[in-house]
């Protein structure tokens, strides 16, 4: 009984330090006044001035043409690749791609982005550039932090799937093409669309690695974010920063429902082999 009452207050308080600030941030969103001690009444009062900040909705706008744009990208290119780990015969060859796939992952921002910055300074320089980081250069490496992740989903799902049912499918009559779209593509999408929204929402709060690699005339909103820190973050950041966390929920949400079906459709076709 006591192990499960201190486990109990145990998870209350881990609870409490995770969500505390964000609970705190959706309150003060709504608050008629700038005080972040007093609460002074319930007002839309900072969503409407957020509507009318040009400045910060160029830079949603920029941040989600990237993210979207990276996302896509990533998505395309994490697909073909995860394709051809999972058909490496070698184990050494498999085993080599996937600590070269894990490098992005495991390896710091800052490095990640001062070293992206000197490649692309260093090309740009080498070719005769009147300037080396614009949008492109942010786009490169947004897909390039992006991309592991989304091997990382695909591939479990490739090596979940049953070898036979692609050969199954060319002996029925099926080319090669069709039987990767009617066959290996409905057993890869659940991992396509959890690695997709993974891709979205990384490159949407990405900072170090932007900040390093952007160019001027391009900004996106958590560089912006960061400037005004310097001065005073208004509390219609508070408000964006809400909007933010309830759609980056959504996505969570509808990722854990892809995974969450995915897994019961597995469970129900081992459940079938073994009746049959």
């Amino acid at each position: 009984m006591k192990m499960k009452l201190s486990s109990k207050i145990y998870t209350g308080i881990i609870f409490a330090f995770l969500f505390a600030p964000i609970l705190i941030l959706l309150i003060f969103s709504f608050n008629e006044s700038k005080s972040l001690s007093v609460f002074s009444g319930f007002s839309f009062k900072w969503y409407r001035e957020l509507l009318k900040d040009r400045n910060t909705l160029e830079t949603v706008r920029n941040t989600l043409v990237l993210a979207a744009s990276a996302t896509a990208i990533s998505t395309v290119m994490g697909t073909a690749a995860a394709l051809g780990i999972d058909r490496l015969r070698s184990r050494w060859y498999r085993a080599a791609m996937n600590t070269v796939t894990d490098i992005p992952m495991t390896n710091p921002d800052i490095i990640t982005g001062i070293s992206l910055m000197l490649m692309f300074v260093f090309v740009g320089r080498l070719f005769g550039a009147s300037t080396s980081l614009s949008f492109w250069t942010m786009l490169i490496s947004h897909v390039t932090f992006c991309l592991p992740y989304v091997i990382m989903q695909v591939l479990p799902k490739l090596q979940q799937m049953d070898k036979a049912l692609p050969e199954a499918a060319m002996d029925l009559g099926c080319t090669p093409m069709q039987a990767f779209f009617k066959v290996e593509l409905p057993e890869m999408l659940p991992g396509i669309i959890t690695g997709a929204i993974m891709a979205f929402t990384l490159s949407l709060d990405d900072f170090v690695i932007s900040y390093f690699t952007s160019g001027n005339g391009f900004e996106t909103l958590p560089i912006r974010i960061y400037s005004m820190t310097k001065k005073t973050v208004t509390p219609k950041m508070y408000a964006l920063a809400t909007i933010i966390f309830f759609v980056t929920m959504s996505l969570l949400l509808i990722s854990n429902l892809v995974d969450n079906d995915d897994s019961r459709k597995l469970r129900d076709r081992k459940r079938k082999k073994r009746n049959d």
